[in-house]
């Protein structure tokens, strides 16, 4: 069986985001990785050379981003599928991860007898992971936040990555792979852990004015507008979020000891503001 990992970035070293971590977890459970590196100008690509020198597996595929695309989000659908296209001819099996999502050690030997299990089912196109999507810091999750992603796929053409990359979805007909498609995809028995909303106050700005210039020509919505302005910015609903517990994977170690924000929170079930949130969007854990 012939694994391959896919991904991109650029300018991933300003804005702080587990790029490196990211690459180094998936590291351990593929026979190939391809980093599209677009066109960076904090390091972003020296960074991944320097990983590559101790890790043959990792192909770089440089890029330049075009700026045409950068309306809700579309450059990353395209650097995805760009990374895609560069994966070896053959491969049974590619798993995407994005650049604040990683794998867990712990997963691994499930993960990798996930693959195998449905290696011979091409009926199954792709393989979801179930995610933990941490929120604030790394001592809360945000159940409300998707709870699964199409992140294992069939590398044979049939599937591309489409609008800002969320997932994927059949070229033939340009149906999205999703949870109503239950015969097309199967749970890898592995879980996703998200960073995506974890960073000081200041850096959660930078990612803000970040996705306006790569969602909304430059202009934040208003709602992004209003964190902006904020001296600092504490992310809303922070009593309403799980408590995590667990670990975390191996390679977050150093990022989590020197992390300067850690939120405590009353518990969440003595907060009336809770309960009124269940009333409106149930209760996801």
């Amino acid at each position: 069986m012939f694994i391959s990992g896919f991904t991109f970035c650029r300018n991933l070293i300003r804005l702080d985001y587990p790029f490196l971590e990211s690459l180094r977890s998936l590291l351990p459970v593929v026979d190939e990785l391809i980093v599209a590196v677009g066109d960076s100008d904090d390091g972003t690509l020296e960074a991944v050379q320097e990983l590559r020198y101790s890790h043959g597996k990792i192909k770089i595929v440089e890029s330049k981003w075009d700026a045409a695309l950068f309306e809700n989000g579309k450059i990353f659908a395209q650097q995805t599928n760009l990374a895609l296209e560069n994966v070896s001819p053959g491969a049974d099996w590619a798993i995407h991860l994005q650049s604040d999502e990683l794998l867990h050690e712990k997963d691994y030997e499930k993960l990798i007898a996930s693959l195998e299990k449905y290696r011979k089912e091409k009926n199954i196109v792709g393989l979801m992971l179930r995610q933990l999507y941490f929120y604030g810091d790394y001592w809360h999750t945000n159940p409300y936040a998707g709870r699964r992603l199409l992140r294992i796929i069939r590398p044979n053409g049939t599937l591309e990555s489409i609008g800002d990359a969320s997932g994927f979805a059949r070229k033939v007909d340009g149906k999205y792979i999703d949870k109503s498609q239950k015969h097309l995809w199967r749970y890898a028995d592995a879980t996703l852990y998200h960073y995506g909303f974890v960073n000081s106050p200041e850096k959660l700005k930078d990612k803000i004015r970040a996705k306006a210039d790569l969602y909304h020509q430059g202009v934040p919505t208003g709602e992004d507008q209003k964190r902006l302005a904020e001296k600092i910015y504490r992310p809303e609903w922070m009593e309403i979020m799980k408590p995590f517990r667990g670990t975390h994977p191996a390679v977050m170690a150093d990022r989590i000891h020197k992390f300067p924000v850690r939120y405590h929170m009353p518990n969440r079930w003595l907060n009336p503001k809770y309960y009124g949130y269940l009333l409106r969007h149930g209760y996801k854990g």
